[in-house]
């Protein structure tokens, strides 16, 4: 039937996407991505870094020439600040004043509490270096500024908590005192308080810079659906995302001057941001440096500002280190005025209906503490709210059924003409008032939704590690359970393409059961694909989050249940149970 066709076209292209791209690029990416790191991590440990410049018209580096150090040797060799607070431990440089020994408490590599905690900034000198640092670019008249090499004094606290700031100190040569004051909030946001007290005699001119580095790129591949790498919204050019092979293969990016704005690189679920001084212009830069140790760079730098001698100037910078969690980065973004920063988290395309999505399970996790029920019971307000749609879908295809017979009647008339059954089929929808397409409607509706759970699965920190009950201890992460080793009772692993858990399984057959709501087409091409389809897309969603394979095969149970309810008010009958008794009931046809 025509209704079948539509059906399947719209499901197929709303789903195909997403499996071509995880099974044609994701997977092979990976492969590609493994052997091309193993050499460049060779090279790493092998090469002499030439430097590392911070920001365009820096000499001084800061980067340790030489072998790649453990992290435990490298943080042991420099004077440190410790930090301690309820979310974050760790410590700062005072070589440089650099935020570069950095661990989250709140999370940790897998779903075990007793696991490592996450390590979001280790020093330069390490395999996985990544770090913030804050500067200044000066002149010969202005003396030594402080920059990656310069020593820090401490002139107050000895441990950065969210009750004790720490203040260091830096004098040079020429008379000019540098006061750097360090503040932390109960979670990721550092406020910086820069004073500069100009006591040479002579007035003094500097540019202020900021920069996030890191020499490794994410180990798990890229995928379409999220993007990691450099991000900014550089005021009035707006949000700018680059991902990390642009900037290997193109100069480095720079989208132009601007008072306003944030920049830093972004990871999945982490994220290191500069929020600049507000007041005088600056350009920011993305950048990647092949000589020496290849590192990748989110800068920028301020428009020189010269302190009359015996005067002094305050510059505030906020520093953002940490988890992406929803509420906080809105609520940063509110407090501290920082234009678009919800952006941090990659909300997609389908941005107006992708995080009020989340804000409605976030909504009902409050209330029964389980992401996984949450999503049970937003995929019925979503049900709830597409339920005239679908029940105009129900009712196009009964009145298609009633028009079945006389379909029927104008193939066996027109024969192989198809242009006149095209032509009659038209007038004959006309006179009944049938639209073809409406059955379409829905599923078309659908596809934004789809993707956008799928987002909100995938992206938000909130679904890492989130149990639902039983075996599914992380939503964002497939179904663990596999039928080919009856899901755990035998002893041996299974390759990743057999891991056909429980909930793809259960997916699968509600899929099944809802296809055979309706008469098998007449059509054998759609027939195979009517047949075949439950069984393909069990395996190939079989590698996505258990969360919305969950979601899909509820989806498909509330769908099945509302079907019915329609089809019989509407006088139509479920052929759901005929379907089935014809499926197992049939015998091959004796050979002639």
């Amino acid at each position: 039937m025509e209704n079948n066709r539509n059906y399947f076209v719209a499901i197929a292209l709303s789903v195909l996407i997403l499996i071509a791209w995880q099974f044609l690029y994701v997977n092979p990416k990976i492969e590609k991505e493994r052997i091309a790191t193993e050499p460049q991590q060779t090279t790493a440990q092998q090469t002499q870094p030439t430097g590392t410049p911070a920001v365009s018209g820096q000499p001084a580096n800061g980067v340790v020439p030489g072998a790649v150090e453990t992290r435990d040797q490298a943080i042991a060799k420099s004077a440190r600040v410790t930090i301690d607070t309820p979310a974050l431990s760790g410590s700062i440089n005072l070589t440089g004043a650099r935020f570069d020994d950095l661990k989250l408490k709140e999370y940790h590599e897998t779903v075990d509490d007793k696991s490592p905690l996450i390590t979001l900034f280790s020093p330069a000198d390490t395999k996985d270096g990544y770090f913030t640092e804050l500067g200044y670019i000066g002149s010969e008249a202005t003396g030594t500024v402080p920059g990656p090499t310069t020593v820090w004094t401490v002139k107050s606290g000895d441990t950065l908590t969210t009750a004790t700031p720490v203040v260091l100190t830096f004098t040079n040569e020429k008379g000019v005192v540098f006061t750097r004051t360090i503040s932390i909030d109960d979670h990721y946001m550092f406020q910086v308080t820069d004073t500069i007290n100009n006591g040479s005699g002579a007035p003094v001119s500097l540019s202020s810079y900021g920069r996030v580095t890191r020499f490794n790129k994410p180990t798990t591949p890229s995928v379409y659906v999220l993007h990691e790498g450099f991000i900014g919204v550089i005021g009035e050019h707006g949000l700018n995302e680059v991902a990390y092979g642009k900037v290997e293969d193109e100069a480095p990016i720079q989208p132009g001057k601007t008072t306003t704005g944030w920049l830093g690189i972004t990871d999945k679920y982490w994220a290191a941001t500069i929020v600049p001084p507000q007041t005088t212009p600056y350009e920011a830069k993305f950048a990647h440096f092949p000589d020496g140790r290849p590192r990748y760079q989110a800068d920028y730098k301020q428009d020189a500002i010269t302190i009359a001698p015996g005067q002094s100037a305050d510059l505030k910078t906020l520093v953002f280190a940490g988890a992406k969690q929803v509420p906080l980065v809105d609520g940063y973004e509110k407090s501290y005025s920082i234009p678009q920063f919800d952006l941090l988290i990659d909300w997609g395309w389908f941005y107006f209906i992708t995080k009020p999505m989340f804000k409605l399970m976030d909504f009902f996790f409050r209330y029964f503490g389980n992401f996984g029920v949450a999503i049970l019971l937003t995929t019925i307000v979503v049900k709830a709210l597409f339920f005239p749609l679908a029940s105009k879908q129900y009712a196009s295809m009964a009145n298609m059924k009633k028009v079945q017979p006389k379909m029927e009647e104008l193939k066996k008339k027109h024969g192989d003409d198809r242009m006149a059954l095209q032509q009659a089929m038209m007038q004959l929808y006309k006179d009944e008032k049938i639209n073809p397409i409406a059955g379409c409607w829905p599923i078309l509706f659908q596809i934004p939704v789809f993707f956008a759970l799928y987002k909100v699965i995938y992206v938000t920190i909130e679904m890492r590690h989130a149990p639902f009950f039983g075996w599914i201890q992380d939503l964002s992460a497939p179904d663990p359970t596999s039928l080919f080793n009856l899901f755990g009772l035998l002893p041996f692993a299974v390759p990743h393409a057999l891991m056909i858990g429980v909930w793809p399984l259960i997916m699968g057959i509600t899929m099944f059961l809802q296809m055979r709501m309706n008469p098998t087409p007449p059509d054998p091409t759609q027939a195979m694909l009517f047949t075949w389809m439950p069984l393909v897309f069990t395996f190939m969603l079989s590698s996505f989050p258990a969360g919305l394979v969950i979601y899909w095969a509820w989806n498909n149970t509330l769908s099945i249940t509302q079907q019915a309810i329609i089809m019989k008010r509407h006088g139509v009958k479920i052929e759901l149970f005929d379907n089935l008794k014809g499926l197992f009931s049939r015998r091959p046809k004796p050979a002639e």
